[in-house]
Formats: structure tokens, sequence, C-alpha cells
């Protein structure tokens, strides 16, 4: 088969996606444009630089870009270069990165934080016909996508995988549920349900959908905590994250309850536990050991393989902080595309790139070993963590694995 065939042969089979989804459309006028062996080749980088979502933004940046500081810059032999765009935090915003994105002739686009955005972005990225990696918004929406992958998760696991925990743990159905408004919190509260609501055991109380600012204020929370406590809940499950973690964690131990919290683990990511942990004889610190915070997510610092080892040892060193699952996210996002473009060889193309990810197998990842199911998000353990004292700071620590979901 000449080189040319071969080329067109890729891009038709690619624009069949890999497992049997829908058509990818477009035409196919780039052939000529392909890289020469071992060129240089661009990634697009979608995240937000400004806003409440810039520290999970930075986050994901790191973890790309720690994966090919450990590459020689390379990606599949190819030497890269890593083109940022502004993700803002709506679909216009999104589909204009995306657009420019293209317009400067990047292999595949990676990042993406805001479910709104990928929403937003979806018809724009297939239309393009340039794979994405999104390594954090997965909404349970998603579906029937050729060139949008994930290496991070679906919004309902882990509340699928913490309302199982509970129901296996015997905890009774009053449990008071808090989340911002929006389609993420939505999905985690039916996975949680899902999760619960097995063999005869139902949820007793309603959700209670808060504002979602993403910078609440000192009492945002205290009303509508009062009338759930008032109820005596056996448990409280929530869904926040950053600074509205912070503040509904203190207004809820400020009420008075004196149970154990569940959440998703972004709960108590990034610097929300060095911003609740007030020091040896804090208060603070006293209720949360005292009462116990619980989370289920797909990663923790602190997990014993070797690809961590590796991982959270080169974060630590280059960034002094420890991994998040956002950054260990986007440093697997890097890593797939190397396996991908390492199987396409000389001759890359955004067609033939994401026909490889179809074909890349298990990813030996920092949060244990995955691989991508038919609707293109990883088949991966979720990790039950309870934040305990390691050494003389708040840490979440893995007690044990919950369940294999994907």
């Amino acid at each position: 088969m000449s080189q040319m065939n071969r080329r067109r042969a890729l891009q038709l089979l690619a624009a069949l996606g890999t497992t049997g989804l829908a058509a990818g459309c477009g035409s196919d006028t780039d052939t000529e444009d392909t890289p020469s062996p071992r060129s240089p080749i661009k990634i697009g980088l979608i995240v937000p630089s400004i806003g409440p979502n810039k520290a999970i933004g930075d986050e994901i940046t790191n973890g790309f870009q720690l994966f090919l500081s450990l590459n020689n810059q390379q990606l599949g032999g190819h030497p890269v270069t890593l083109v940022p765009a502004e993700e803002g935090d709506n679909a216009k915003s999104g589909q204009a990165a995306v657009d420019r994105l293209v317009k400067e002739g990047v292999l595949a686009l990676t990042g993406v934080v805001s479910s709104a955005v990928m929403s937003g972005i979806r018809d724009t990225v297939e239309q393009a016909r340039v794979p994405l990696i999104g390594s954090n918004a997965s909404p349970t929406s998603l579906q029937s996508v050729v060139y949008i992958w994930r290496t991070s998760y679906v919004l309902d696991e882990p509340g699928e995988a913490l309302g199982a925990y509970l129901r296996q743990q015997g905890v009774s159905g009053r449990i008071a549920i808090f989340a911002p408004q929006g389609t993420g919190s939505r999905d985690v509260i039916d996975g949680f349900r899902r999760g619960y609501e097995q063999e005869g055991h139902r949820l007793t109380e309603d959700p209670v959908l808060t504002s979602d600012d993403p910078n609440p204020g000192k009492g945002a929370f205290a009303g509508v905590i009062q009338k759930a406590l008032g109820k005596r809940p056996d448990a409280i499950f929530c869904n926040y994250a950053g600074t509205a973690a912070v503040q509904f964690i203190k207004q809820l131990y400020d009420a008075g309850y004196e149970g154990k919290l569940y959440a998703p683990g972004f709960l108590t990511e990034g610097t929300v536990l060095s911003q609740l942990d007030d020091g040896e004889e804090g208060e603070q610190r006293a209720r949360i050991l005292k009462h116990g915070i619980e989370t289920a997510l797909n990663y923790s610092p602190d997990l014993n393989n070797t690809a961590n080892r590796v991982f959270a040892s080169a974060y630590r060193k280059t960034y002094n902080a420890s991994p998040t699952t956002y950054a260990m996210a986007s440093y697997d996002a890097a890593q797939v595309l190397d396996k991908a473009i390492r199987l396409v060889g000389d001759y890359t193309t955004p067609q033939a790139v994401n026909l490889a990810l179809g074909k890349i197998g298990q990813i030996d990842s920092p949060r244990g070993a995955w691989q991508f199911n038919q609707p293109r998000t990883p088949q991966q353990k979720w990790y039950l963590r309870r934040v305990m004292l390691d050494g003389r700071l708040l840490s979440n620590v893995v007690v044990n694995e919950l369940a294999t979901l994907g």
C-alpha cells in the first residue's frame, strides 16, 4: 500500500471511531499537511487562568507539564509545544478556545475544567475531528462521542461508590444531602442514590440545593444547615469544593454537628485541608479528627504503587506540594497521548491519533492500572479516604478500596 493510501485509510478508520459509536464528520483535506517523521507537534491545553477554577487549571497544567519534563519534552518521540487557551466559564468561551487551537494546527486537545464548557464544546470538537483528552470535566450527559476521551471520571461515580459503601455499613436512610445547584451536583446525587437505594434501602431526605457561588460568605450555609440538623440526620453527604468546601465544613461544625461527613473527594482536595487546619491545639482540627470526614476519589498521593511513587515524588520536588486528582488525570492524559502517538509512528494526524487511542490498552497510572471503556472514560478503582494526621498535617489517607466503576 502506498504511503498516501495508508494515510487515507487511517483517516477513514478514525472517522468511524474505535468502539462502534457514531461516526465523525468533515472532509479529509489536510493530508498534505501531515508532519514529517518525528517533526514537532502541538498540543492544545484548555484551562482557566482566571476565576474560581484557576487553581484546578493550574493543577491540570502542572500534571501535563510534569509528564513532558520527565520525558524530554516529547510525546511518542515528537518534540511537543504545549499551546494554552483560556477556557473561560461557558460554552462560548470554550468554543472560541477550541476554534483558535484547531486553526493553530494542534494534533490533540486536553484539559477542560468546567462541565458546562465540556458540554458546550462537544459538537465543535466532533466537527473538527481533533481528539480531546479531557482531564477533569465529565458530565454523564456526554454520550456517543467519537473524538472526546476523558482520563478523569464520570460525575456520578464517586457518589455511587459512597452510596454503596454507606448502605453496606448499615447507615440509615436519614442522610442529609447538600450540594450547589447545577448539572454536576445532580449527577453526583443521582449516583449516590443509585449506590444506596438497593436491597430495599431508601434515602428519606430531599437534597438541599444551595447557591452555586464559588466564594460563599461566612454565613452562607448557616440557615439550611440548622434546618437540616433539626431533623437529626444520621449522616451528612455533600458535594462542594474549594472555598465553598471550606465554608461548608466550618459552618457545619459551628452549628454543632457531631456526626460523620461524607463526600466526593473534591471536598478535601487542593488547599482545603490547609485552610481548615488551625494547628495542634486548634478547635477546627480537633472537630475534624473527632467526628471524621470520609471521601471517595480515584486517587490519593499515598497510594503505594511504583507509578505513583515516581509521580508523587517528582510532583512534590517540582511544585513543592502534594499532587491532586486533577494533576494526576492530566499526567495520565499526557501518558495516553504518548502511547497513542507512539502507535501511530512517524506520520501523525489527529484522526490517526484518535484511532490509536482505542488501541493503547491498560495504563500504568499513579491511581492504579486502568483502561478506557466503551464510552471513552476510565474503568478504574475508587478509594475511601479519611482525613487524618500525616505527621503534623491534616491529610487524605486511603483506608479502603470501595469499588471498580466505569
